[in-house]
Formats: structure tokens, C-alpha cells, sequence
């Protein structure tokens, strides 16, 4: 049972206009909740911050309330029979350091027990950031083995896990794009990449066709704009791209970027775009877990993560999550 007698939260307490500010947010300080019938109380020991939160600042979360997020926490006190204290439980109650759960609720789940699994790998790649990334290339994309694959922002958390994931999967060439020097090296010397750009070098188009001068088959797009444009002329015929986020348009205050100027392209190559959206493949989830927790347990894959200590860290972390200071997935430690 926790000594702690309060909970904190984060509000967001006005829109943005353009890239956030801290001023945006407050922590609000209330008296620990207590669990009902049927529920339990969680203190989080991990949060998840993720893109679609910039997203969700224009509109999706209500103003002056408690804030939603992926998070990782312990039970402390029960009255839910399907959850007892000590448990651990994924669920979607984040910017908060307690919540209360209610097993089999959408998003909520108790913690498989696999032995020798670090804890950030259920909120980076066995979460939901590996799941969009699993779902995109087996559901979306068909990838096969021995296709070329690019990846745009591949050092962030979607972009590692399909990197991690197609090279398990036996990709042929993987290229990614990511926004500093130590990133690409990052991406070529760890993360298995055939070759990676820094897409502040020059036209993305022009790098991509030079990492890739036999082009690609499949692309997983996390930009959207020139990226997609780059990715459309990179495809071979009866190319595919799934695409899963548009950070380039995230802060453009309502007004997105003109559509890729080559999207006719698309027709001459019998090509094919797809969104993908997690929430409509969280069956897969067990398809996920065994192909990658045997290679957790080996250690050939491990949690591609930064992590940021405190809760009172979580703005920092989300904001710097949106300035591409993170390799892999951004994560708030809030416990131990």
C-alpha cells in the first residue's frame, strides 16, 4: 500500500498555436482517490508520451481535466477481483502519478509475466508504439522478406521498432531518415540500418535516392509531407506505404502542407497509401509478444528508449519528445 497521501495530475489548460509551451500545462495536487467496488488504485511507475498528444492539444482532450496517456503502474489497493495488490498493469490513465483501473476495461490490461522482459519494453516495442509499427509492416504493408524498406523519423519510437521488427522479419535494405548526424549513426551502428540520411542535408527526395538508388518496395512514414512526396517517388511499381504519423504538420496551427506534388505518381506506379491506426489491430497483440519476447529474453533486442526521471518532468519530456530529443521511445519514470 502506498504511504502517499496525495495524487498529482497534468491539465492542459489552454490550445496551443503552434509548437507548445510549458505554460500550457498545470500540475493539479488532489487527495489520494479511493478504489470502489470493482476498482482498483494504480501508482504509475511509467508514462508514455507520444505524438498523437500533439494532436489531441488541439481539441481531443478537454481543457482543465486530467490528461490521458499510456502508462505502466503497480496496484496498491484493490476492490476489483480480477486485480490484486502488486499486480502491474498497462493502462490509459497517464499524465497522473495514481489512477483507478477496472481489469478488462478497453486499454487495460494486468501484465504478462515474461521473465527477463525489461518493464520499458511493454510501453516502447511490445506496447502500443511496437504494435503500429508490427501491424504496419504484417497488416498494411504485406512485407515479405527480402523487400527494401524505408522508414521515415526511424530513430523515433515507431521508426526503431520497424526497424527492429523488419530485419527479424528478413528484410532486404532498410533506409531510414532521422534529424541529426548522431541519430543516423545511431540508426547504421546499433539499430540495424543499411544506410540512414539526416534529412536537414538537403531535399529529402535526393537523399532518399541516393541511399536508395535502386529504390524501394515498401515505405513506413512518420512525416508526411516532403518525406511522403520522397517516398512516392522512391516505390517501385505496385508499391505500398503505410502511413502512420505526419510530425510535419503537427504545429502548422490548422494550416497542413500542400499535398506530395508527385501524388499522381501513385496512379502511373499502381501504388498503394494506407493509414494505420492501432486501435483497430490490438488483436494482434499476442502475435506481437511471440515473435519478440523470446528475443527480449535473448537479449538480441532490447527497449529502444529514452527515459526522463520525475513526474513533474513530464511536460519536459513530452516537449522535448516533439524536438526529436529522444532515440526510441520517450517515457516518464515516476516510480520505482
Amino acid at each position: 500500500m502506498t504511504t502517499t497521501r496525495t495524487a498529482r495530475t497534468f491539465h492542459l489548460t489552454a490550445r496551443p498555436s503552434g509548437f507548445p509551451t510549458p505554460d500550457l500545462f498545470s500540475m493539479v495536487e488532489t487527495a489520494l482517490p479511493v478504489p470502489g467496488p470493482g476498482e482498483a488504485l494504480v501508482e504509475n511507475v511509467l508514462l508514455s508520451v507520444d505524438p498523437y498528444h500533439r494532436e489531441e492539444m488541439d481539441g481531443g482532450w478537454e481543457l482543465n481535466t486530467p490528461l490521458e496517456g499510456r502508462a505502466l503502474g503497480r496496484v496498491v489497493a484493490s476492490r476489483d477481483p480480477g486485480l490484486t495488490e502488486g499486480d502491474l498493469v498497462l493502462h490509459r490513465h497517464g499524465w497522473r502519478t495514481h489512477a483507478l483501473v477496472t481489469a478488462g476495461a478497453p486499454g487495460t490490461r494486468r501484465l504478462p509475466s515474461y521473465e527477463g522482459v525489461p518493464l520499458t519494453a511493454y510501453l516502447s516495442i511490445l506496447g502500443g508504439t511496437g504494435l503500429t509499427a508490427y501491424v504496419a509492416l504484417t497488416r498494411t504493408l504485406e512485407f515479405k522478406a527480402g523487400q527494401d524498406l524505408f522508414v521515415s523519423a526511424a530513430a523515433g519510437g515507431v521508426g526503431t521498432a520497424v526497424g527492429r521488427i523488419a530485419r527479424l522479419l528478413g528484410a532486404g535494405r532498410i533506409v531510414g531518415s532521422a534529424g541529426s548526424a548522431a541519430k543516423v549513426a545511431r540508426l547504421t551502428g546499433d539499430l540495424g540500418f543499411d544506410a540512414a540520411f539526416d534529412y536537414h542535408d538537403g531535399p529529402v527526395g535526393e537523399l532518399l535516392a541516393m541511399a536508395a538508388p535502386a529504390g524501394i518496395d515498401v515505405a513506413v512514414d512518420n512525416v508526411g509531407g516532403d518525406h511522403l512526396e520522397a517516398a512516392i517517388s522512391a516505390l517501385r511499381e505496385h508499391g505500398r506505404i503505410a502511413w502512420v504519423g505526419a510530425i510535419a504538420q503537427y504545429h502548422s496551427a490548422g494550416r497542413p502542407p500542400a499535398a506530395p506534388r508527385n501524388l499522381f505518381d501513385m496512379v502511373e506506379k499502381s501504388l498503394r497509401l494506407e493509414g494505420v491506426m492501432v486501435r483497430n489491430h490490438t488483436a494482434s497483440q499476442a502475435e506481437l509478444e511471440e515473435l519478440l519476447v523470446p528475443h527480449l529474453q535473448s537479449g538480441r533486442i532490447t527497449p529502444d528508449v529514452t527515459v526522463v526521471d520525475g513526474f513533474e518532468r513530464t511536460v519536459d519530456g513530452f516537449l522535448g519528445m516533439l524536438r526529436g530529443e529522444n532515440t526510441g521511445k520517450m517515457l516518464i519514470r515516476t516510480g520505482e
